[in-house]
């Protein structure tokens, strides 16, 4: 049971003294604060279990992929499937204070148009009175190994918490830390299947601020399930040798968004392909096969509206000759509405801002709860 107290002596507990870290980090962005005298109790993620990974048979504990995946899937694929997008940490503490420290896989801490919180940082929540779970704080990096403060001076009491893993980095180590004889119960990965979201950099996290801003997150905690996030960025297109992978799991949906990186000729050629290798070794679990959004400012350029009406034209015809050919559990959600109507979902016209990011998941979110209640 996950409320079930593991003794400390467990894991492989280490005391540090005149710990280093963020002070008054309740403000994401607060100055760095030393904090002497502190005992802390660290504990590995690897030791408690994360959530999120599809195979144990990983090369780095924290990728994506299987070992076996490193030169079956092109290099791209392999090397984005490194990064620890969808992966977090589950436990429940009463320390006033919690920190982390961890070790990145890549030294490229930010992007043009994604902060270093998001493509590199960690996002902590926690459920409330209600059982909700909500933001508490997070931290990004300016280095590659990090070691701060995540939060500090808690209200009094044990609650829940669940930490986000870095979107579009990698993670090499990854430690918890709270007051030293505090209260720390690990909670395991939860049982459930997962919900298993394949597609493109939008899938990945582009452009969220945060890890736990992710639509694939926001809709892990809404909907309560596990998820896996296998968004590969500008390489969700559909592969056989991806396809092969996905066939090897078994989550209670697949949710196949990949529209973004692909066009009329290759939806036409791969959708048909990866339905039917997925229902070789799933006969029954749904799959929703999801259209691309439009971009925020397609008004405006007549090349991309008619880029999405084909492309979405592909994947209706696919979706019917499917159905028509026996294909049960098959289920279809259009894109007009994935950003909204008012053109500032985004950050790029494409990639969703965090407002985008929450209308993703507005638009995901009726679609996915009818599915699972039929299952």
């Amino acid at each position: 049971m996950e409320n079930n107290y593991l003794s400390r002596r467990k894991f492989n507990t280490k005391i540090l003294i005149g710990a280093f870290g963020l002070g008054a980090s309740h403000n994401l962005f607060a100055q760095k604060k030393i904090i002497f005298k502190k005992e802390i109790d660290w504990f590995d993620a690897k030791d408690i279990g994360v959530e999120g990974k599809g195979w144990t048979d990983t090369k780095r504990y924290f990728d994506r992929l299987p070992s076996k995946a490193e030169g079956i899937v092109r290099n791209p694929v392999w090397n984005l499937s490194r990064h620890s997008a969808g992966m977090c940490l589950r436990f429940e503490t009463d320390s006033p204070n919690i920190y982390v420290r961890y070790k990145l896989y890549s030294e490229r801490l930010s992007m043009t148009h994604m902060p270093a919180t998001g493509v590199s940082g960690v996002d902590l929540y926690a459920e409330d009175g209600e059982g909700i779970s909500r933001w508490v704080n997070g931290v990004g990096a300016e280095e590659q190994k990090v070691d701060k403060t995540l939060a500090q001076g808690l209200a009094p009491g044990s609650r829940r918490y669940t930490l986000y893993f870095p979107l579009y980095n990698g993670v090499d180590k990854m430690e918890i830390g709270i007051e030293k004889d505090n209260f720390f119960n690990p909670l395991h990965p939860r049982k459930e299947k997962p919900i298993l979201f394949y597609g493109t950099s939008i899938m990945h996290g582009a452009c969220a601020s945060r890890p736990g801003i992710s639509f694939p997150a926001i809709l892990g905690r809404r909907l309560g399930r596990p998820i896996i996030n296998l968004g590969f960025d500008g390489n969700g297109i559909m592969e056989p040798e991806v396809a092969s992978l996905l066939a090897e799991l078994d989550p209670c949906v697949f949710v196949i968004d990949c529209l973004p990186n692909m066009n009329e000729k290759s939806v036409s050629e791969r959708t048909i392909p990866l339905v039917k290798k997925l229902r070789e070794t799933n006969n029954k679990t749904p799959i929703l096969l999801v259209e691309d959004r439009s971009f925020t400012n397609t008004s405006f350029f007549p090349s991309m509206k008619l880029h999405h009406q084909k492309s979405r034209r592909a994947l209706k015809k696919a979706f019917a000759e499917l159905v028509y050919s026996g294909v049960a559990n098959l289920y279809y959600l259009d894109g007009d509405n994935l950003l909204g109507r008012d053109g500032e979902g985004a950050t790029d016209g494409s990639h969703p801002s965090d407002l985008g990011m929450i209308r993703y998941a507005d638009a995901y979110e009726p679609a996915l709860r009818s599915i699972l209640k039929q299952f």
